[in-house]
């Protein structure tokens, strides 16, 4: 069959990517001519399943693939919101098809939201298998390590072979790229940290696994369920439980409620929060909490829902301290007036369901008039070799010098970023937590600074831990050079 090129989709070292037509039709396909041989193709030619793209011919040689597939019309997943509804559909339908695969003896190693088309049908298609595999029984590693920051597994790098797992921890980042920071992602948050983690042993150990943690129970909670919430009202905090219902087999389904959080209270003029009654379970082996700042124009009685709510969201600790948990507030005050705090124990929607919410007392903040702290400077990249199980590994640390010029309850938040400007992690750590570990800085892990032909730097924020007499230290948007650290480069 002839083609007549209409459009470049994309080029690049890896080959070219056109939108082709029939010289004697109106059919409209994808026609790929990649660098070197690409078999699982002519694998796919000889599947068929609804949320893939048909292939219809492959050629291959010694150097290259010409493969002439489906052009899907439709969106990519990630320019558009999703309602829950939308987002359980994408995630049945991912499951299913990553299942089918996985039972073909292919492996995808590049899910990410802009592979997965919304099709005008409304259904999804899984599309650019360019970095797909089949493992070999034999390797330790793949030969070829592909895939797209942010998404690839670590193994992709070349820890291990690629496996079904691999596209599991893809699987995961996606979904919670795709949920962002909806508050849906809270009922969520245990299965995405699950199929995300950096061990494959600690992950799913299949798509099926995945889709019934999803589903076997989820469904019940949310879609198959008839929810009866009893209400009541304590220190003027709507408080809830929920009893859920399968709707199919008729099987009563409770979750067990968290325990309050006790007392929470602002301590002082340090910007710290503190409460109690930590629970045990929460978000992976820590706990997690929901909260919600208000602010009133008097120094009356918390009201909560009478009063706009002017920030939000969770905190994740790791219960070193099992009576009480510590939360800064500090960065979320904008103006002088009195404020107050709402605090819940997050469930993981599978096991716990969220406890009610416990409200602080009003307290007065009156520092946006006062002096940010010191600018953090000489920023340095320090490697340290330590010695673990007596083998020595070289560390790498974030220090910056003018350490001493803080309080120890000062919280710096070091970012850290690619040489292409994309964000790699943070972490937010106290001055005399920094002291405690050495270095006179942060570790940066070193899964975090996998591409060893890259290159890394970093910017340090020193965040207030005396909101009354300091703000943070200034940090402007876009970030001039001058905040960066030198590069490090591996």
């Amino acid at each position: 069959m002839g083609y007549r090129e209409i459009k470049l989709l994309k080029q690049s070292d890896k080959g070219t990517i056109y939108l082709v037509q029939e010289e004697a039709g109106e059919g409209r396909f994808v026609r790929k001519k990649l660098e070197g041989q690409h078999s699982v193709y002519s694998k796919l030619q000889s599947l068929s399943h609804p949320n893939l793209p048909k292939v219809y011919e492959t050629v291959l040689s010694e150097d290259f693939t010409i493969v002439v597939e489906e052009y899907i019309e439709g969106t990519p997943l990630g320019s558009t919101e999703l309602s829950e509804k939308q987002f359980l559909c994408v995630v049945g339908e991912l499951c299913g098809v990553l299942e089918y695969l996985h039972g073909r003896g292919i492996i995808h190693r590049d899910i990410k939201p802009s592979n997965l088309m919304m099709a005008d049908d409304g259904h999804i298609r899984l599309i650019d298998f360019d970095a797909a595999r089949m493992p070999k029984e034999e390797q330790e590693q793949d030969t070829h390590l592909l895939g797209t920051r942010g998404y690839a597994a670590p193994e992709q790098y070349g820890f291990a072979q690629t496996d079904e797992r691999t596209d599991i921890y893809s699987l995961g980042i996606t979904l919670e790229r795709l949920l962002g920071e909806d508050f849906r992602r809270r009922r969520y948050r245990k299965i995405l940290h699950k199929c995300s983690d950096l061990d494959p042993n600690k992950r799913y150990q299949s798509v099926r696994e995945v889709r019934e943690a999803f589903f076997r129970k989820k469904q019940k909670r949310i879609y198959g369920c008839a929810a009866v919430c009893i209400l009541a009202v304590v220190s003027g905090m709507a408080l809830y439980r929920a009893d859920v219902f399968d709707g199919g087999s008729g099987e009563n389904m409770e979750l067990t409620v968290l325990p309050t959080p006790e007392d929470p209270h602002w301590d002082g003029d340090t910007g710290i929060m503190l409460w109690g009654n930590v629970p045990e379970s929460g978000y992976g082996d820590g706990v997690c909490y929901y909260w919600k700042l208000y602010r009133k124009d008097t120094a009356g009685t918390p009201e909560p829902g009478e009063e706009d709510c002017c920030a939000e969201g969770d905190m994740r600790g790791d219960n070193n301290q099992p009576d009480w948990f510590e939360m800064s507030f500090a960065p979320f005050f904008e103006e002088n007036g009195f404020y107050y705090v709402a605090v819940a124990a997050a469930g993981d929607g599978i096991e716990h369901a969220d406890s009610p919410y416990a409200v602080s007392d009003v307290f007065e903040y009156r520092g946006a008039d006062a002096p940010a702290l010191p600018v953090p400077t000489d920023l340095a990249w320090k490697i340290v070799e330590e010695e673990k199980d007596g083998i020595s590994e070289r560390t790498y640390w974030a220090t910056w010098g003018n350490i001493d010029e803080y309080m120890d309850s000062d919280n710096f938040d070091v970012c850290v970023y690619d040489q292409d400007g994309n964000y790699v992690m943070n972490n937010i750590w106290t001055k005399e937590e920094i002291l405690e570990r050495g270095n006179g800085g942060i570790k940066i892990r070193k899964e975090f600074l996998s591409d060893r032909d890259g290159s890394y730097r970093f910017t340090v924020q020193a965040l207030t831990s005396r909101p009354n007499e300091y703000n943070s230290s200034p940090m402007p948007d876009p970030v001039p050079e001058e905040y960066f650290s030198p590069w490090y480069s591996n």
